[in-house]
């Protein structure tokens, strides 16, 4: 397993998902939000040498997201300090289902279309066409509208019309040589004539004019619709994650 890519693309995530609040303890990374998305309101490991103070940090995390009112949520991923997820069981959490990264060459896939409609931030069709593919809940939603004015790095939301409805969207972060793809979504109406697959051709055509070369993205491992489209592509899948959190 090269953790040193695991390392980029775990930073790549934290610059394209942005948090109100983030703070270090440790190698961990704390980050907070409005408690919707997971990845913008939880721990995240970015250093797997042992920890000595793991069992001192655990409770003092818990603490600074008490104060902010949500509950201590771990992201799991390769670079967890050995003995997280032991310590994580003893203190009650209980684990989520597997989400895998995935990253490819953007070149093989990558093509304009004339129907994108690049979007600065999510519209009310785009939000829409995603609350057809996850629960919306009201933080997760507000979360998405006020991410684009916090963006440090080049991004858009992408749309795609048939016959002048919202059919297909998606979210894409330009970080120097990657892209990340989010939120790709098409609406159940229009399900089952490829859009999907042309609206990752379009958004691969939009990172490649910002100098991206390589793609990366995050999909349930479950999903496996979703993950045979994606390994279509080229893309490989790199390494998994999940999410600790307490039971009740």
């Amino acid at each position: 397993m090269d953790l040193e890519w695991i390392a980029t693309l775990e930073r790549a995530s934290h610059t394209a998902v942005p948090a109100a609040r983030t703070a270090f303890d440790g190698p961990f990374l704390l980050r907070g939000f409005l408690g919707g998305t997971g990845r913008a309101n939880a721990v995240s490991a970015l250093d797997p040498a042992p920890d000595p103070a793991l069992e001192t940090r655990l409770p003092r995390i818990e603490a600074a997201y008490a104060r902010l009112g949500l509950p201590a949520r771990f992201r799991s991923t390769p670079l967890d300090p050995p003995g997280l997820e032991a310590a994580l069981l003893r203190r009650g959490y209980r684990p989520d289902s597997e989400t895998a990264v995935m990253a490819g060459p953007l070149e093989g896939f990558a093509a304009p279309d004339a129907a994108l409609e690049i979007l600065p931030a999510p519209d009310p069709d785009w939000l829409a066409i995603l609350a057809t593919a996850e629960y919306q809940t009201p933080q997760r939603r507000a979360e998405k509208q006020e991410a684009a004015a916090m963006m440090m790095v080049p991004a858009a939301w992408l749309l795609l019309r048939i016959e002048g409805r919202p059919a297909a969207s998606g979210q894409v972060a330009a970080d120097g040589p990657l892209l990340g793809f989010f939120d790709i979504a098409t609406d159940p109406a229009f399900r089952r004539r490829g859009l999907g697959r042309r609206l990752l051709a379009a958004a691969a055509d939009w990172g490649q004019s910002r100098g991206a070369v390589t793609g990366w993205l995050q999909v349930s491992a479950t999903n496996a619709a979703a993950m045979n489209l994606y390994e279509a592509l080229g893309f490989r899948e790199v390494y998994r994650y999940r999410y600790f959190l307490r039971a009740g």
